[in-house]
């Protein structure tokens, strides 16, 4: 059968829960998958003059995978059309993956079971909470230390939505790996503890004023503060226009805001022009949570 998936932006790390935390946004992918004998592919949108249109694709290989796990000799037409942007910190892999392993999943009448498939995307992803939302939705906190995935859905009851900054430039996950220590100072990774717990209490009660310390982070966002030029300028920005608080977006540069829906453009404006100060032109948008994750539908 031909099936199509909607597939959502996420946020990772989110303040201080690095590798920790990933939420969905209301930005969406979608995804259209029908079983064949060989594979192509067709790319619209973002990334459709520089992404492969070949099986080599991140999209193509996930469909491919759950063919494999579910020893199904097939290929897959599919055809892609991406609204989240590349390189930004916005899980743009993550939900290629998802919507790739969901999509063909469902095309192959659901040989695999939910957490088969969430297996897959972690560890294609290499980042558990990024594909995890992008699965499941809402807020998703996870552990993969040892060795498998489990992971707890948060829906947000903060009466607020997340703003994004998108400067035009864009920063490999990689190289903003390579500049994180290997080992953090014991005060660091107390501090980052007490405020992951802060940020939870906050999404489950809707208490937005703990955002105001909860969001603040000291175990990567210092260290890549010279890959996002203006950072903590636009930091400082959207909590002057009214934002409870700000943090990087996954590796960046995407910089999220939670704030007011009533200030949420004021908010936006003031990181778009802090990142304009710093020499780097951005555009904002304003994003509600995500709570469906990777929606299949037959067409």
């Amino acid at each position: 059968m031909m099936v199509r998936v909607r597939v959502p932006a996420t946020t990772a790390n989110f303040g201080p829960a690095f590798d920790v935390i990933g939420i969905a946004l209301a930005l969406y992918n979608e995804v259209e998958v029908e079983p064949a004998e060989s594979t192509e592919v067709e790319i619209a949108g973002e990334g459709e003059e520089i992404l492969a249109a070949t099986p080599s694709n991140l999209v193509a290989r996930a469909a491919l995978e759950v063919a494999r796990a579910a020893h199904r000799r097939t290929g897959f037409h599919i055809r892609c059309r991406n609204r989240i942007p590349l390189g930004r910190g916005l899980g743009s892999s993550a939900a290629a993956i998802a919507g790739g392993l969901v999509a063909a999943n469902a095309a192959l009448g659901n040989p695999l079971p939910a957490e088969a498939v969430l297996d897959l995307a972690w560890k294609m992803e290499g980042h558990a909470d990024n594909v995890a939302a992008a699965l499941v939705g809402g807020a998703v906190l996870v552990d993969a230390s040892a060795g498998r995935i489990t992971w707890t859905r948060i829906i947000p009851t903060w009466d607020a939505v997340i703003v994004v900054a998108v400067p035009e430039f864009s920063v490999a996950t990689t190289e903003a790996r390579t500049v994180l220590p290997a080992r953090v100072p014991l005060s660091d990774a107390v501090s980052n503890i007490g405020r992951t717990a802060q940020l939870v209490v906050a999404m489950l009660t809707g208490q937005v004023e703990l955002l105001r310390t909860a969001l603040a982070d000291t175990l990567h966002q210092p260290y890549r503060r010279a890959l996002v030029p203006g950072m903590d300028n636009v930091f400082e920005a959207a909590r002057d226009a009214g934002a409870y608080g700000a943090a990087l977006s996954g590796s960046g540069p995407s910089i999220v805001a939670v704030a007011p829906g009533a200030q949420a453009h004021g908010v936006g404006e003031a990181m778009v022009d802090a990142f304009a100060r710093a020499g780097k032109r951005a555009k904002h948008m304003v994003l509600p949570v995500d709570e469906s994750g990777a929606v299949a539908a037959r067409i």
